[in-house]
């Protein structure tokens, strides 16, 4: 991944759904560092929203940190052509996945997006879901589908690429936040 071919979906990680998540205080922590991060360094950022109806809309730390989000009906964003073909557009070609719930929302998105000719990266510590089984099992599926597995802290260095980058400061301050 890099700044210049890389895009950060956010999927779904709002108010009503993040108490039942297991771990849900470091999922949130690691997506809003990856949004600060890809802000930091220029990448662009996309998110949705389950039928914010039912499930309310973006949590706050978040919601304050993003542009418009979209909401949709179907588990995955794959449908919301709005939000890639402009990525595409723009040459970016690989797409680095957070949020919950993993086994529903993300994996569907990621399935698609891979079956869409994509590169998807998946945030492991960056990704919940309501059970734990749920989620190892998810993520298995998607790495063995063709996902890339990483982290919070290894993407935001992969997209910095060099400490001699006028963001490593600001990208070094994230990797160094402790979870609250």
């Amino acid at each position: 991944m890099s700044r210049d071919d890389t895009a950060l979906l956010v999927v779904d990680v709002q108010e009503r759904l993040v108490p039942a998540i297991a771990d849900h205080p470091r999922v949130v922590f690691n997506v809003r560092r990856l949004v600060d991060g890809a802000k930091a360094l220029g990448l662009p950022v996309v998110a949705t929203e389950q039928y914010p109806e039912g499930l309310g809309p973006t949590v706050p730390v978040l919601r304050e940190r993003l542009g418009p989000v979209r909401s949709k009906l179907s588990f995955s964003c794959g449908p919301c052509a709005d939000l890639f073909n402009p990525l595409g557009e723009r040459g970016i070609h690989k797409i680095l996945v957070a949020g919950i719930e993993a086994h529903v929302c993300v994996e569907q998105t990621v399935l698609d997006l891979l079956n869409d000719g994509w590169r998807v990266y998946v945030a492991v510590d960056a990704a919940g879901s309501r059970h734990a089984v749920d989620r190892e099992t998810a993520l298995r599926r998607m790495d063995s589908s063709g996902a890339v597995l990483t982290t919070t802290e290894a993407a935001l260095f992969e997209w910095c690429a060099t400490a001699g980058a006028d963001e490593f400061k600001e990208i070094s301050r994230l990797v160094r936040e402790a979870l609250p």
